[in-house]
């Protein structure tokens, strides 16, 4: 087996969103090639509806897929299509945008005012960045959770582990994405297919991400700085590099992330907001008939 070296180790970062949510930004925009096919990723949590009520109004999606993960609170959602519904707390949604869809999304909060989801954007090849819209709704409860023997849970969302699949099925990028728990002092290993980018995003307690070569025991202010990069806490990302597994180290407190890895797409990449395609003409496009009404298509 090899072990994934720890690529890079960064904290997300604020940014505004919507009509005005304050959330924090992994990665997105700009060169996103080290986690191709995922093109952004998003933490939105708040205690107060000041920091969310806002929303994210009426807006735009073509070429692309949205992951939606609910931890706290509801996001009601609905479409251009007609589609409408709720999220509550442990619930997904996987939303395949593709040829255009107009979209809302609106955080409302727990009774006690609390809020906590993430988005992720996954790209969709050339091939299918105009097929037909489609959402994969997914409950809390049909979500497969495992615990092992040593206390670690795992929520598994899309693809397959220890022995479950996800619900999520039919996505572009091959991916899996998991919901990972290691209880305090634990160290786990989890397998990633080899061939696929991946990244963990850490979000409740702290640990260690290392490879075959990082010591083992309790890191100090002695230890090198390469290995003092990998401690990870509240909000860290960490991109991997190549391997078939990641080693976890659990600090004190247990550590809780998401581990996420998909298989690369390697095509261009043009932006322009929530709309993505492969080429500059394609954006104007997709601009022009926004403008023109004509964004929609038939189904």
């Amino acid at each position: 087996m090899s072990i994934r070296p720890v690529k890079q180790v960064t904290e997300s970062q604020p940014h505004i969103e919507g009509a005005g949510v304050r959330l924090r930004r992994g990665f997105g925009f700009g060169n996103t090639t080290e986690f191709d096919p995922f093109l952004l990723f998003d933490d939105f949590r708040g205690d107060t509806p000041d920091d969310y009520r806002a929303g994210f109004p009426w807006h735009p999606h073509r070429g692309i897929e949205t992951i939606t993960y609910v931890l706290a609170g509801t996001v009601d959602h609905g479409d251009s299509l007609g589609n409408q519904g709720s999220l509550g707390a442990g619930d997904v949604q996987w939303m395949t945008a593709g040829r255009g869809i107009m979209h809302q999304e609106m955080p409302q909060g727990d009774a006690q005012g609390r809020m906590h989801g993430f988005q992720l954007w996954a790209n969709l090849p050339a091939s299918l960045k105009m097929t037909e819209p489609r959402y994969q709704d997914i409950a809390a409860k049909d979500i497969p959770e495992i615990t092992d023997d040593d206390g670690t849970r795992v929520r598994v969302i899309v693809g397959q582990f220890w022995g479950k699949s996800g619900p999520v099925e039919g996505v572009a990028a091959d991916p899996r994405y998991i919901d990972v728990s290691v209880p305090p002092g634990q160290r786990k290993r989890l397998a990633v297919e080899t061939s696929h980018h991946a990244f963990a995003y850490v979000f409740a307690g702290s640990g260690t991400f290392r490879d075959a070569s990082a010591p083992t025991g309790v890191l100090t202010e002695q230890a090198d700085d390469s290995v003092r990069r990998e401690m990870t806490g509240n909000r860290s990302l960490v991109l991997f590099d190549r391997g078939d597994e990641v080693v976890v180290q659990a600090g004190e407190e247990g550590i809780r992330f998401l581990l996420v890895s998909g298989k690369p797409i390697e095509e261009p990449v043009a932006w322009y907001g929530p709309i993505v395609m492969n080429t500059q003409e394609q954006l104007r496009q997709a601009v022009s008939e926004l403008r023109a009404g004509t964004f929609i298509k038939p189904q």
